[in-house]
């Protein structure tokens, strides 16, 4: 694979959240459940692996999930899977590459009620550098409807506010 083939795939599933991203998040929404993780890499008490099958099952609505799901080319699974289960009542913010021009970027702007692009590249655990591409914060409420989601520019390491 060549050098610019690595930074249009997603070589790795399991790119662990790294804290300066996950922590000012969970101390606004408080996180009860890590929606795609493994044992090495939960950022809750309470998570869903890949053999669980995050996908076909529901998830808990019992306060905010987080989500940093795989980059592959199965995302737009996941956002559908975030809109459906933020119509039963689930709270769900999901760490996203920022891909624009795609389909399953279109449907998180139209059903997100708040999308923040993240200020520089995220570096996630064990990486040697930053992403390659930019990323964004997408929460995603129950019974939210109304015009597109509140846009801002939010930098990893300073408080959720």
């Amino acid at each position: 694979m060549s050098d610019m083939a690595v930074h249009f795939s997603s070589v790795r599933m399991d790119m662990e959240t790294p804290p300066n991203v996950f922590e000012p998040l969970d101390r606004h929404f408080h996180f009860v459940c890590d929606l795609a993780a493994t044992a090495a890499n939960a950022k809750c008490q309470r998570f869903i692996t890949p053999e669980m099958d995050s996908l076909q099952q529901p998830w808990p609505g019992d306060g905010w999930c987080f989500l940093n799901p795989p980059y592959g080319r199965k995302i737009g699974r996941w956002i559908d899977k975030c809109c459906h289960e933020a119509r039963l009542g689930v709270r769900i913010v999901a760490l996203l590459p920022s891909r624009t021009d795609t389909v399953w970027w279109e449907q998180t702007w139209m059903e997100a009620s708040g999308i923040a692009f993240v200020h520089g590249r995220v570096k996630f655990v064990d990486a040697d550098h930053g992403a390659p591409f930019p990323s964004a914060i997408a929460v995603f409420e129950p019974r939210w409807w109304g015009p597109p989601p509140n846009v801002r520019l939010w930098q990893p390491g300073t408080e959720w506010a």
